[in-house]
């Protein structure tokens, strides 16, 4: 395990002891906003409220979530496809898709801020992405599948761009309706 991924997992270990940060749901503007880059200033922050943003994610129950999904204006996501017995977090702070494959994959999606919502999307099946660890280290990787998948949709989160987007029109139409739906029963 590098460096980088035991310090992932120490941070997300402490979300057993954290309390759940609330994450916002469509129309919410922070949504549609895009963060700005993290600067070391922010470091301090983000160490600190990751644990709840781990929290809030595997209570969910989701594999990835983005800082603007809990009110957070900042570049950075974190992601975890393990099971809870082998938990596999990674943060990724200011990531970005330096290549992507020609080769696209349809994979059913869902959004932790668009709840009980999902939808056939299609993306590039293998990207490589870079970001910077929460030590500062510049990490590369490639990745495919449903990573690959996972870290598309949480970078589309720091761009203000929500899964829904890449559907056609009426698609998208038809599953925000729903959701204002299900979110104006929720709240009777």
């Amino acid at each position: 395990m590098t460096n980088a991924a035991q310090t992932d997992a120490a941070i997300a270990a402490a979300a057993a002891d954290a309390v759940p940060m609330p994450i916002l749901v469509a129309p919410h503007p922070v949504l549609r906003a895009k963060a700005r880059d993290v600067r070391p200033e922010d470091m301090d922050e983000i160490r600190r409220v990751l644990p709840s943003m781990f929290a809030a994610m595997y209570e969910a129950p989701g594999i990835g979530l983005a800082a603007p999904q809990v009110g957070i204006g900042l570049r950075f996501v974190i992601v975890d496809l393990g099971e809870p017995e082998a938990r596999e977090p990674m943060i990724m702070i200011n990531p970005k898709v330096i290549a992507e494959a020609e080769t696209l994959a349809a994979r059913e999606e869902g959004c932790l801020s668009l709840p009980n919502q999902y939808a056939e999307v299609t993306r590039p099946e293998q990207v490589r992405v870079q970001w910077q660890s929460v030590n500062g280290d510049v990490l590369e990787r490639d990745v495919d599948g449903l990573l690959a998948t996972c870290i598309q949709h949480e970078i589309d989160h720091l761009e203000g761009v929500l899964f829904a987007d890449h559907l056609s029109t009426l698609r998208r139409n038809m599953l925000l309706r729903r959701l204002a739906k299900e979110q104006k029963l929720k709240r009777k």
